[in-house]
């Protein structure tokens, strides 16, 4: 089945040298059965071939709609950006502290990314819903609907082409693109506020996150905001993570009215509020100026 795809040039923008696409993850592939909500796919007209891809993976029940705006940023930075709806319910947080084994949340991120290994306590997917079969069925789809646009070429066969793919993510989702950046060298690593996966007792970091890792540290960017609840073990994971510190920037900004309502209001606000366009455009530079 071919994706629903918006017609090129029919979506309002203020920016008309963008063009997007949505579409459900199981249009792309009918094997996916949940966690449906449509992926947001962004880049502007006419861009080269040569030009790398932006992955973003949201947080815990979060969809791909409510980063629009940062996804539209960083097209605008000459990138190709696809936000990708994926299992993300429960969080790594929501099991692997209350489990006695540290490789719990190694083992739930990699059943996550592509239904392979033992997963985690309550916590399993079949590999057509993992990270990895999303990712490979929406290109294909992205490329049979809009041929001209180039999104096939982030792919070889059915599988990712990670040295043209930049990982990023918020909270769960950045700790999915963190993991993943561990396993595959990949262009460019952006992270907001996680991983903090942690173990008891003494919330101890979990083990993967000092582990080696095949993407070099000047390819690794984070963020955080220095009011989050979990502000410490970021800073310590990142550390761990070996990010440079000039590659990690503190945010600082008020609380949007809007983001009031949750306990850890902002960690979900960093990459809501439009106050840190600037940042943004820093955490993911130039496309043009992406190390290959």
């Amino acid at each position: 089945m071919v994706a629903t795809l918006l017609p090129l040039g029919s979506t309002a923008r203020a920016d008309e040298r963008l063009v997007e696409h949505r579409f459900q993850p199981s249009a792309a592939d009918p094997a996916v059965k949940q966690f449906d909500d449509a992926n947001v796919a962004i880049a502007r007209r006419g861009l080269s071939a040569e030009a790398p891809l932006v992955v973003f993976l949201s947080g815990t029940g979060g969809k791909p709609e409510n980063v629009r705006g940062l996804l539209t940023v960083v097209a605008g930075q000459g990138y190709r950006t696809l936000g990708l709806s994926y299992d993300n319910v429960p969080a790594v947080v929501q099991v692997c502290p209350r489990v006695a084994d540290p490789d719990c949340s190694a083992n739930f991120r990699r059943m996550r990314l592509d239904g392979s290994g033992p997963g985690a306590p309550g916590v399993s997917n079949p590999a057509a819903e993992g990270i990895i079969a999303r990712l490979v069925s929406a290109l294909k789809a992205l490329d049979r609907g809009a041929p001209d646009e180039g999104w096939g070429s982030y792919l070889a066969g059915d599988t990712p082409r990670w040295d043209r793919i930049v990982v990023s993510g918020l909270s769960q989702g950045a700790g999915m693109a963190a993991y993943i950046a561990k396993s595959v060298k990949v262009r460019r690593v952006v992270l907001f506020s996680s991983p903090w996966d942690f173990t008891q007792p003494g919330r101890s970091l979990a083990p993967w996150i000092g582990g080696a890792s095949a993407t070099p540290p000047e390819r690794w960017f984070a963020e955080y905001h220095k009011r989050e609840l979990t502000a410490d073990l970021l800073a310590q994971s990142y550390r761990l993570l070996g990010i440079p510190p000039a590659q990690v920037l503190v945010f600082d900004r008020d609380l949007p009215a809007k983001d009031g309502g949750s306990p850890n209001p902002y960690h979900g606000s960093t990459v809501r509020d439009p106050g840190y366009v600037g940042q943004w455009r820093v955490l993911y530079g130039k496309a043009a100026d992406a190390p290959r």
